[in-house]
């Protein structure tokens, strides 16, 4: 079960309580315990981030448990994706710790033992609503990359298909990669 704290905060308390050093996320004014990733999980984010940090480099920052400052229903929302990646366009912060005050480029989310991809395609929802501008929900047992878009439905990658996408080009990457570089068994 995922920890909850009840007492309801703003992002400024929630950034001077003892859980904002923590694995927590700040959700409709709670702080909720993410999932604490698996071998699965943690394959994935790091092959994630062996792949794209040479395209990555040039272009923005690529950092895994970067929180991002969004606003949500009207309230204040800190969500910890497992890769954050912002163009230097977007980027407003300069050497400065703490949240990304803008809505990022590209949020990854890899689904965890006892998330569900509704749940992260709920989530992929609220963040495309707050400005970020494209979600992947990678699921590491149907071994797909599904993108999520502004005014668009969602697409799913599988394979070697190439995820094409004008907001991030020439970048040259399939599922079939990440998961190939994660050591992964392929699907039965």
């Amino acid at each position: 079960m995922v920890g909850v704290s009840r007492r309801q905060m703003t992002a400024a308390e929630f950034f001077n309580s003892p859980l904002s050093g923590d694995r927590y996320e700040l959700i409709d004014g709670e702080a909720v315990a993410k999932v604490a990733p698996q071998y699965v999980h943690a394959s994935l984010q790091m092959a994630l981030l062996f792949l794209l940090r040479g395209w990555a480099k040039s272009r923005g920052k690529l950092l895994p448990e970067w929180s991002v400052a969004l606003q949500r229903q009207g309230r204040d929302w800190l969500p910890v994706p497992d890769i954050t990646y912002v163009s230097f366009e977007r980027w407003q912060i300069a050497n400065e710790d703490g949240p990304c005050s803008v809505p990022v480029d590209l949020a990854i989310e890899i689904i965890s033992p006892g998330q569900t991809f509704g749940e992260l395609a709920e989530k992929a929802s609220d963040y495309i609503a707050a400005g970020v501008l494209r979600v992947w929900v990678v699921d590491g047992k149907a071994q797909t990359i599904t993108v999520f878009a502004p005014d668009t439905v969602p697409s799913t990658f599988r394979g070697e298909r190439t995820i094409t996408d004008e907001l991030f080009p020439e970048l040259d990457l399939s599922a079939a990669a990440v998961f190939m570089e994660a050591n992964l068994p392929k699907p039965q």
